[in-house]
């Protein structure tokens, strides 16, 4: 098989010195200066391309979470106890886990956020400062693919409540309208913009568990789609990926909606390329969805062939089987292996993957595509 790239969906351990000025924010402090967020990005980027990855960003090294780090760029956002608005029914479920792991993100430094005030993208300086980092790592490689991440309008809103509209649909389009600029921005550079899109998984979780909840959920997440779709207007399809997952935690994961309850409204996506969660043992099976529904032809998949919540390091045969069985289904060339999620979503505070753990699990991600390169009979069947 031919022409399989590697990727993965956004975040990778920080350094040393970026965590302790991301955590010092977050803290009311100044934060990480332009010249350490560069330093932090140049050693990403080297272990990527160390590690093999075709398609490299900064690590996400300057945000303290890839949502939360909105706040700081949006005006009429304060920080707030008011509650997200999902919660997570599985954990209802297994109410002694819920505890222990509340225990354990007891240290999560990222500050609770809520809409306060008109919605508005104060300016792109923070943005800039992101792109010119990752410019300037890839000085010498002026041919590298490149990506950005952003929060979607739906997972902004999902996660900082509205104390101000007053009205959903207003605040989504509120923010829809704001973060336009920094999707626009990180497509005039010349990159790739990646919009991280949780929303239009996990909040499944806000409905009643029956066939009216979940036909109240797919207008839910049409709704979040067509807000971010419009936001997106201005970039082709194949400058964007779009990433959807289920929640980027190590727990049960027993009430996630199906990929299937889900998959016609993500094909309808301006985004040229679909990121989801594939590695993970509650939808890894999922792949046999692609020969049911046909993937648009304008489409290509990035399906998660490592999980991003375990410190296992996958053997490379396995990564491969995975990689194969979209292959043979879409094409290799419209298969691009990914991370789940995130290797780092929160930068501090969470009990995650171990960091050299992360990289040696990216290395075996790019093993694995090797292997899936070449004819190896029929092992993924």
């Amino acid at each position: 098989m031919n022409g399989i790239r590697t990727t993965h969906t956004g975040s990778l351990p920080r350094t040393e010195a970026v965590l302790a000025a991301l955590v010092e924010r977050e803290r009311g402090g100044e934060g990480p200066d332009p010249e350490t967020v560069r330093s932090a990005v140049a050693e990403s980027v080297r272990m990527q391309l160390a590690a093999g990855i075709d398609v490299v960003n900064d690590g996400e090294s300057s945000k303290i979470s890839y949502v939360t780090y909105a706040a700081d760029r949006l005006a009429g956002f304060a920080p707030s106890e008011a509650s997200p608005a999902v919660r997570n029914r599985a954990m209802d479920d297994f109410p002694e886990f819920a505890k222990r792991k509340s225990e354990k993100d007891a240290g999560n430094v990222s500050r609770r956020q809520a809409c306060v005030g008109p919605v508005a993208y104060r300016d792109t300086a923070a943005v800039e400062t992101d792109i010119e980092a990752l410019q300037a790592a890839l000085v010498d490689r002026p041919e590298q693919e490149a990506f950005l991440t952003a929060a979607s309008p739906g997972v902004i809103a999902m996660f900082m409540p509205d104390e101000h509209y007053g009205d959903r649909q207003t605040y989504l389009e509120a923010i829809g309208d704001a973060m336009k600029v920094e999707y626009d921005t990180i497509h005039r550079a010349g990159l790739l913009l990646q919009v991280d899109c949780p929303d239009l998984a996990v909040s499944r979780n806000i409905f009643e568990n029956d066939d009216a909840g979940l036909r109240e959920f797919r207008r839910f997440a049409a709704a979040n789609l067509a807000v971010l779709d419009h936001a997106l207007r201005d970039i082709p399809p194949a400058r964007i990926r779009m990433h959807t997952c289920w929640g980027n935690y190590e727990g049960p994961h027993n009430r996630d909606v199906p990929l299937r309850d889900l998959i016609d409204i993500l094909f309808t996506a301006r985004a040229g390329t679909l990121s989801f969660e594939g590695a993970n043992p509650r939808h890894e099976h999922e792949w046999e969805l692609f020969s049911e529904f046909e993937l648009p032809a304008e489409k290509r998949i990035m399906p998660g062939v490592v999980d991003s919540t375990t410190n296992y390091v996958e053997h490379p045969q396995v990564v491969a089987q995975r990689v194969e069985r979209y292959a043979r289904l879409v094409g290799p060339d419209r298969v691009i292996a990914s991370t789940d999620c995130g290797m780092a979503t929160f930068a501090a505070g969470t009990d995650g993957v171990d960091a050299r753990i992360a990289w040696a699990k990216l290395r075996s991600l790019v093993e694995g595509a090797e292997l899936a390169r070449k004819p190896r009979g029929n092992l993924a069947r």
